[in-house]
Protein backbone atom coordinates (compact mmCIF):
# COMPACT_ATOMS: atom_id res chain seq x y z
CA UNK A 1 0.00 0.00 0.00
CA UNK A 2 2.62 2.20 0.89
CA UNK A 3 4.07 1.61 -2.56
CA UNK A 4 1.24 2.68 -4.56
CA UNK A 5 0.61 5.90 -2.25
CA UNK A 6 4.36 6.92 -3.21
CA UNK A 7 3.88 6.32 -6.56
CA UNK A 8 0.47 8.00 -6.81
CA UNK A 9 2.17 10.74 -5.40
CA UNK A 10 3.98 11.93 -8.49
CA UNK A 11 1.21 12.62 -10.44
CA UNK A 12 1.20 15.94 -8.72
CA UNK A 13 4.82 16.29 -8.35
CA UNK A 14 4.85 17.01 -4.75
CA UNK A 15 6.84 14.12 -3.58
CA UNK A 16 9.42 11.59 -5.16
CA UNK A 17 8.41 8.29 -6.01
CA UNK A 18 9.66 6.23 -3.51
CA UNK A 19 10.85 2.48 -4.89
CA UNK A 20 10.14 0.83 -8.35
CA UNK A 21 7.74 2.34 -10.64
CA UNK A 22 6.41 -0.92 -11.62
CA UNK A 23 4.65 -1.62 -8.46
CA UNK A 24 1.56 0.43 -9.81
CA UNK A 25 0.69 -1.83 -12.41
CA UNK A 26 -0.26 -4.84 -9.78
CA UNK A 27 -3.47 -4.23 -7.51
CA UNK A 28 -2.13 -7.31 -5.21
CA UNK A 29 0.06 -3.65 -3.99
CA UNK A 30 -3.36 -2.09 -3.17
CA UNK A 31 -5.59 -3.71 -0.52
CA UNK A 32 -9.00 -1.87 -1.11
CA UNK A 33 -8.70 -2.93 -5.05
CA UNK A 34 -8.02 -6.40 -4.04
CA UNK A 35 -10.08 -7.01 -1.86
CA UNK A 36 -12.75 -5.12 -4.65
CA UNK A 37 -11.55 -7.90 -6.94
CA UNK A 38 -12.48 -10.67 -5.04
CA UNK A 39 -16.06 -10.60 -5.90
CA UNK A 40 -15.00 -11.59 -9.67
CA UNK A 41 -12.41 -14.38 -9.11
CA UNK A 42 -14.67 -16.95 -9.20
CA UNK A 43 -15.60 -15.65 -12.89
CA UNK A 44 -12.29 -14.81 -13.91
CA UNK A 45 -10.06 -16.92 -12.14
CA UNK A 46 -7.16 -15.61 -9.77
CA UNK A 47 -4.55 -15.96 -12.70
CA UNK A 48 -6.45 -13.11 -14.94
CA UNK A 49 -6.95 -10.63 -11.52
CA UNK A 50 -3.37 -11.09 -10.38
CA UNK A 51 -1.20 -10.13 -13.52
CA UNK A 52 2.40 -9.63 -14.28
CA UNK A 53 3.23 -5.66 -15.20
CA UNK A 54 2.76 -4.73 -18.47
CA UNK A 55 6.12 -3.86 -20.32
CA UNK A 56 6.81 -2.31 -23.49
CA UNK A 57 6.96 -5.50 -25.45
CA UNK A 58 3.90 -6.41 -25.47
CA UNK A 59 1.60 -8.88 -28.32
CA UNK A 60 -0.20 -6.56 -30.02
CA UNK A 61 -3.59 -6.17 -30.53
CA UNK A 62 -3.92 -10.60 -31.49
CA UNK A 63 -2.69 -10.50 -27.88
CA UNK A 64 -3.88 -13.34 -25.85
CA UNK A 65 -6.51 -11.71 -23.57
CA UNK A 66 -9.20 -12.61 -20.97
CA UNK A 67 -10.93 -9.02 -21.11
CA UNK A 68 -12.79 -9.74 -23.79
CA UNK A 69 -13.66 -6.90 -26.43
CA UNK A 70 -10.74 -4.62 -27.90
CA UNK A 71 -12.72 -1.47 -29.10
CA UNK A 72 -12.18 0.19 -25.88
CA UNK A 73 -12.24 4.14 -25.80
CA UNK A 74 -9.50 5.14 -22.57
CA UNK A 75 -10.57 9.12 -22.02
CA UNK A 76 -8.62 9.36 -19.12
CA UNK A 77 -4.79 8.35 -20.95
CA UNK A 78 -1.65 11.24 -20.47
CA UNK A 79 1.10 11.30 -22.32
CA UNK A 80 4.19 13.53 -22.20
CA UNK A 81 5.34 15.50 -24.87
CA UNK A 82 9.76 16.13 -24.74
CA UNK A 83 9.70 19.52 -24.68
CA UNK A 84 7.60 20.20 -21.71
CA UNK A 85 9.22 17.00 -19.69
CA UNK A 86 12.72 18.63 -20.78
CA UNK A 87 10.97 21.79 -19.15
CA UNK A 88 10.56 20.18 -15.51
CA UNK A 89 13.44 18.55 -15.57
CA UNK A 90 14.85 22.25 -15.71
CA UNK A 91 12.78 23.10 -12.54
CA UNK A 92 13.32 20.20 -11.08
CA UNK A 93 9.65 19.08 -10.90
CA UNK A 94 9.77 16.21 -12.93
CA UNK A 95 8.94 12.58 -11.43
CA UNK A 96 9.24 8.89 -13.01
CA UNK A 97 6.41 8.75 -15.00
CA UNK A 98 7.18 11.35 -16.94
CA UNK A 99 10.51 10.31 -18.02
CA UNK A 100 10.09 6.71 -18.43
CA UNK A 101 6.98 7.44 -21.19
CA UNK A 102 7.19 5.98 -24.13
CA UNK A 103 4.70 5.80 -26.84
CA UNK A 104 5.40 2.03 -27.04
CA UNK A 105 4.66 1.20 -23.90
CA UNK A 106 1.43 3.10 -24.09
CA UNK A 107 0.16 0.91 -27.32
CA UNK A 108 1.26 -1.88 -24.99
CA UNK A 109 -0.76 -1.13 -22.47
CA UNK A 110 -3.58 -0.12 -24.34
CA UNK A 111 -3.15 -3.21 -26.34
CA UNK A 112 -3.18 -5.35 -23.04
CA UNK A 113 -7.07 -3.92 -21.96
CA UNK A 114 -8.52 -4.05 -25.29
CA UNK A 115 -8.54 -0.75 -25.72
CA UNK A 116 -8.43 0.31 -29.52
CA UNK A 117 -8.65 4.04 -28.93
CA UNK A 118 -7.09 6.16 -26.09
CA UNK A 119 -7.86 10.53 -25.89
CA UNK A 120 -4.53 11.52 -24.44
CA UNK A 121 -4.38 14.57 -22.25
CA UNK A 122 -1.39 16.11 -19.90
CA UNK A 123 -1.90 15.92 -16.37
CA UNK A 124 -1.34 18.39 -13.29
CA UNK A 125 0.48 20.81 -13.38
CA UNK A 126 0.11 21.09 -17.51
CA UNK A 127 1.95 24.26 -17.67
CA UNK A 128 0.70 26.00 -15.32
CA UNK A 129 4.23 26.67 -13.22
CA UNK A 130 5.13 28.20 -16.67
CA UNK A 131 5.40 32.22 -17.63
CA UNK A 132 2.94 33.65 -20.46
CA UNK A 133 5.56 33.07 -23.08
CA UNK A 134 6.71 29.34 -22.17
CA UNK A 135 2.99 28.30 -21.20
CA UNK A 136 1.81 29.43 -24.60
CA UNK A 137 5.04 27.52 -26.73
CA UNK A 138 4.63 24.21 -24.35
CA UNK A 139 0.65 24.65 -24.76
CA UNK A 140 1.12 24.30 -28.81
CA UNK A 141 3.65 21.93 -28.47
CA UNK A 142 2.39 19.47 -26.58
CA UNK A 143 -1.03 19.88 -28.34
CA UNK A 144 0.78 19.15 -31.69
CA UNK A 145 2.19 16.74 -30.30
CA UNK A 146 -0.48 14.78 -29.35
CA UNK A 147 -1.94 15.40 -32.99
CA UNK A 148 0.81 13.80 -34.50
CA UNK A 149 0.75 10.53 -32.69
CA UNK A 150 -2.87 10.61 -33.96
CA UNK A 151 -2.05 11.20 -37.20
CA UNK A 152 1.06 8.49 -37.28
CA UNK A 153 -1.48 5.74 -35.39
CA UNK A 154 -5.06 6.16 -37.32
CA UNK A 155 -7.61 5.41 -35.19
CA UNK A 156 -5.29 4.62 -31.75
CA UNK A 157 -4.76 8.71 -30.33
CA UNK A 158 -7.65 11.49 -30.24
CA UNK A 159 -6.32 14.24 -27.54
CA UNK A 160 -8.11 16.62 -25.30
CA UNK A 161 -5.86 19.94 -26.40
CA UNK A 162 -4.41 21.91 -22.85
CA UNK A 163 -4.15 25.56 -22.91
CA UNK A 164 -2.32 28.26 -21.04
CA UNK A 165 -5.05 28.81 -18.81
CA UNK A 166 -2.63 31.96 -17.43
CA UNK A 167 -3.91 34.34 -19.68
CA UNK A 168 -7.26 34.59 -21.39
CA UNK A 169 -6.56 35.60 -24.92
CA UNK A 170 -3.86 32.98 -25.04
CA UNK A 171 -6.24 30.54 -23.94
CA UNK A 172 -9.14 31.53 -26.44
CA UNK A 173 -6.40 31.62 -29.27
CA UNK A 174 -5.37 27.81 -28.57
CA UNK A 175 -8.87 26.93 -28.39
CA UNK A 176 -9.16 28.32 -32.13
CA UNK A 177 -6.18 26.54 -33.42
CA UNK A 178 -6.54 23.36 -31.04
CA UNK A 179 -10.08 22.52 -32.22
CA UNK A 180 -10.43 24.09 -35.86
CA UNK A 181 -6.87 23.36 -37.13
CA UNK A 182 -5.77 20.30 -34.99
CA UNK A 183 -9.42 18.64 -34.85
CA UNK A 184 -8.88 18.10 -31.33
CA UNK A 185 -11.90 16.14 -29.63
CA UNK A 186 -12.15 18.78 -27.02
CA UNK A 187 -10.04 20.55 -24.21
CA UNK A 188 -8.70 19.57 -21.23
CA UNK A 189 -8.08 21.79 -18.13
CA UNK A 190 -7.03 21.23 -14.22
CA UNK A 191 -9.53 21.75 -11.85
CA UNK A 192 -8.21 24.60 -10.50
CA UNK A 193 -5.29 27.41 -11.40
CA UNK A 194 -3.72 29.10 -7.75
CA UNK A 195 -6.69 29.12 -5.95
CA UNK A 196 -9.58 29.58 -8.86
CA UNK A 197 -11.87 26.69 -9.47
CA UNK A 198 -13.48 26.26 -12.85
CA UNK A 199 -16.64 28.35 -12.04
CA UNK A 200 -14.36 31.53 -11.39
CA UNK A 201 -15.68 34.69 -13.48
CA UNK A 202 -12.23 35.17 -14.85
CA UNK A 203 -12.15 31.89 -16.67
CA UNK A 204 -15.75 32.57 -17.51
CA UNK A 205 -14.94 34.05 -21.37
CA UNK A 206 -13.24 30.23 -21.92
CA UNK A 207 -16.28 28.62 -20.80
CA UNK A 208 -18.22 30.71 -23.08
CA UNK A 209 -16.58 29.93 -25.65
CA UNK A 210 -16.48 26.80 -24.86
CA UNK A 211 -20.61 26.24 -24.82
CA UNK A 212 -20.42 28.32 -28.02
CA UNK A 213 -18.89 25.32 -29.65
CA UNK A 214 -20.24 22.72 -27.96
CA UNK A 215 -17.38 21.54 -26.97
CA UNK A 216 -16.15 18.46 -24.73
CA UNK A 217 -14.55 19.88 -21.19
CA UNK A 218 -12.73 17.18 -20.08
CA UNK A 219 -11.00 18.39 -16.53
CA UNK A 220 -7.97 16.60 -14.35
CA UNK A 221 -7.52 17.04 -10.57
CA UNK A 222 -4.47 19.08 -9.10
CA UNK A 223 -4.15 20.67 -5.83
CA UNK A 224 -5.05 24.42 -4.85
CA UNK A 225 -2.61 26.59 -3.31
CA UNK A 226 -4.83 26.45 -0.18
CA UNK A 227 -4.43 23.16 0.39
CA UNK A 228 -0.61 21.84 -0.07
CA UNK A 229 0.80 19.51 2.46
CA UNK A 230 -2.18 20.03 4.85
CA UNK A 231 -1.93 16.02 5.96
CA UNK A 232 1.76 15.16 6.78
CA UNK A 233 3.22 12.05 4.65
CA UNK A 234 -0.21 11.61 2.89
CA UNK A 235 0.30 12.72 -1.01
CA UNK A 236 -1.94 15.08 -2.02
CA UNK A 237 -3.09 12.65 -4.32
CA UNK A 238 -4.62 10.48 -2.02
CA UNK A 239 -7.23 13.72 -0.86
CA UNK A 240 -6.76 16.68 -2.22
CA UNK A 241 -6.88 15.47 -6.22
CA UNK A 242 -10.79 13.67 -5.30
CA UNK A 243 -11.62 16.87 -3.44
CA UNK A 244 -10.09 19.60 -5.70
CA UNK A 245 -12.42 17.62 -8.12
CA UNK A 246 -15.49 17.98 -5.86
CA UNK A 247 -14.58 21.55 -5.08
CA UNK A 248 -14.62 22.90 -9.09
CA UNK A 249 -18.01 20.87 -9.55
CA UNK A 250 -19.40 22.58 -6.38
CA UNK A 251 -18.05 26.05 -8.08
CA UNK A 252 -19.10 25.25 -11.78
CA UNK A 253 -22.63 24.64 -10.17
CA UNK A 254 -23.23 27.50 -7.94
CA UNK A 255 -21.34 29.96 -9.65
CA UNK A 256 -23.95 29.63 -12.39
CA UNK A 257 -21.57 28.16 -14.84
CA UNK A 258 -23.34 25.26 -15.45
CA UNK A 259 -26.77 26.49 -15.89
CA UNK A 260 -25.55 29.81 -18.54
CA UNK A 261 -23.13 27.14 -20.47
CA UNK A 262 -26.07 24.09 -20.82
CA UNK A 263 -23.87 22.79 -24.29
CA UNK A 264 -20.51 22.47 -22.96
CA UNK A 265 -19.76 18.85 -21.92
CA UNK A 266 -17.99 18.21 -18.88
CA UNK A 267 -16.09 14.90 -17.80
CA UNK A 268 -15.26 14.83 -14.39
CA UNK A 269 -11.87 12.20 -13.38
CA UNK A 270 -11.88 9.86 -10.49
CA UNK A 271 -15.90 9.39 -10.16
CA UNK A 272 -16.92 13.24 -9.68
CA UNK A 273 -14.31 12.43 -6.01
CA UNK A 274 -16.38 12.76 -3.32
CA UNK A 275 -19.13 14.25 -5.02
CA UNK A 276 -21.48 11.40 -5.01
CA UNK A 277 -21.26 11.36 -1.03
CA UNK A 278 -22.08 15.25 -0.99
CA UNK A 279 -25.17 14.84 -3.10
CA UNK A 280 -27.35 15.72 -0.33
CA UNK A 281 -25.81 18.28 1.11
CA UNK A 282 -25.73 20.11 -1.74
CA UNK A 283 -29.40 19.64 -3.05
CA UNK A 284 -29.62 21.41 0.51
CA UNK A 285 -27.38 24.68 -0.56
CA UNK A 286 -30.34 26.31 -2.58
CA UNK A 287 -32.54 26.47 0.44
CA UNK A 288 -30.13 27.13 3.11
CA UNK A 289 -28.67 29.90 0.86
CA UNK A 290 -32.57 31.68 -1.11
CA UNK A 291 -30.10 33.74 -3.06
CA UNK A 292 -28.03 30.20 -5.16
CA UNK A 293 -31.45 29.38 -6.47
CA UNK A 294 -31.19 31.67 -9.44
CA UNK A 295 -27.85 30.21 -10.27
CA UNK A 296 -29.50 26.65 -10.09
CA UNK A 297 -32.66 27.27 -12.26
CA UNK A 298 -33.14 23.76 -13.10
CA UNK A 299 -32.00 22.59 -10.22
CA UNK A 300 -28.78 20.54 -8.39
CA UNK A 301 -29.58 17.22 -9.87
CA UNK A 302 -30.44 18.53 -13.41
CA UNK A 303 -26.58 19.67 -13.59
CA UNK A 304 -24.70 16.67 -11.58
CA UNK A 305 -26.52 14.26 -13.88
CA UNK A 306 -25.79 15.83 -17.08
CA UNK A 307 -22.31 15.38 -16.25
CA UNK A 308 -19.88 12.79 -17.05
CA UNK A 309 -17.88 10.90 -15.11
CA UNK A 310 -14.48 8.38 -15.71
CA UNK A 311 -13.32 5.40 -13.78
CA UNK A 312 -10.39 6.15 -13.22
CA UNK A 313 -8.94 4.71 -9.64
CA UNK A 314 -12.71 4.33 -9.06
CA UNK A 315 -13.67 0.67 -10.80
CA UNK A 316 -14.48 -1.14 -6.98
CA UNK A 317 -17.11 -1.95 -5.25
CA UNK A 318 -16.68 1.53 -2.99
CA UNK A 319 -17.34 3.98 -5.47
CA UNK A 320 -19.19 2.52 -8.42
CA UNK A 321 -22.44 1.73 -6.17
CA UNK A 322 -22.79 5.47 -5.10
CA UNK A 323 -22.08 6.90 -8.74
CA UNK A 324 -24.34 4.93 -10.58
CA UNK A 325 -26.77 6.38 -8.00
CA UNK A 326 -26.32 9.93 -8.88
CA UNK A 327 -26.06 9.02 -12.66
CA UNK A 328 -27.22 6.02 -15.32
CA UNK A 329 -23.78 4.23 -16.46
CA UNK A 330 -24.95 6.19 -19.72
CA UNK A 331 -22.99 8.74 -18.31
CA UNK A 332 -20.18 6.81 -17.32
CA UNK A 333 -16.41 6.78 -18.94
CA UNK A 334 -13.54 4.12 -19.33
CA UNK A 335 -11.22 6.21 -17.83
CA UNK A 336 -7.50 4.24 -16.99
CA UNK A 337 -5.22 7.51 -15.92
CA UNK A 338 -2.37 5.61 -17.29
CA UNK A 339 0.69 5.86 -16.69
CA UNK A 340 -0.25 6.10 -12.76
CA UNK A 341 -2.25 2.54 -13.46
CA UNK A 342 -2.30 0.28 -15.73
CA UNK A 343 -5.23 0.05 -18.32
CA UNK A 344 -5.40 -3.71 -17.23
CA UNK A 345 -6.38 -2.91 -13.66
CA UNK A 346 -9.23 -0.68 -14.63
CA UNK A 347 -10.82 -2.61 -16.95
CA UNK A 348 -10.40 -6.27 -14.60
CA UNK A 349 -12.00 -3.67 -11.46
CA UNK A 350 -15.05 -3.23 -14.02
CA UNK A 351 -15.78 -7.22 -14.54
CA UNK A 352 -15.00 -7.94 -11.12
CA UNK A 353 -17.67 -5.01 -10.10
CA UNK A 354 -19.95 -7.67 -12.32
CA UNK A 355 -21.15 -5.35 -15.02
CA UNK A 356 -22.90 -7.38 -17.38
CA UNK A 357 -21.17 -7.42 -21.39
CA UNK A 358 -23.68 -5.20 -22.47
CA UNK A 359 -22.89 -2.45 -19.87
CA UNK A 360 -19.14 -3.00 -19.74
CA UNK A 361 -19.38 -2.10 -23.62
CA UNK A 362 -21.90 0.64 -22.93
CA UNK A 363 -19.19 2.52 -20.18
CA UNK A 364 -15.86 1.52 -22.03
CA UNK A 365 -16.96 2.41 -25.42
CA UNK A 366 -20.67 3.44 -26.36
CA UNK A 367 -20.90 6.80 -23.99
CA UNK A 368 -17.85 8.15 -25.78
CA UNK A 369 -18.50 7.23 -29.04
CA UNK A 370 -21.76 9.46 -28.19
CA UNK A 371 -19.50 11.74 -26.90
CA UNK A 372 -17.12 11.77 -30.22
CA UNK A 373 -18.77 10.70 -33.01
CA UNK A 374 -16.00 10.24 -35.23
CA UNK A 375 -14.81 7.03 -33.15
CA UNK A 376 -17.86 5.28 -34.28
CA UNK A 377 -15.63 3.39 -36.79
Amino acid sequence: MNDLISSAAAEDGSAPLAGNFSSLCCPCDNTVSRRGFLSGMAALGAGALLPGCATSQGGGMNAPTVLGNRDRIDTHHHFFVPSLVAEMVSRKIVEPPALNWTLAKTLDDMDRAGTATSILSVTTPQVSFADRDTAKRLARESNEYAAKLGGDHKGRFGSFAMLPMGNTDDALKEIEYSLDVLKADGIGLLTSYGDKWLGHPSFAPIMDELNRRKAILYTHPTVANCCRGLIPDTPPTVVEFGTDTTRTIVNVVFSGTAARCPDLRFIFSHAGGSLPFLTERLQKMPVLNPSLAARVPNGVMHELQRFYYDTAWTANGYVLPSLLHLVPKEQVLFGSDYPYRTSEDNIKGLIAYGFSERDLKTITRDNAVRLMPRWRG
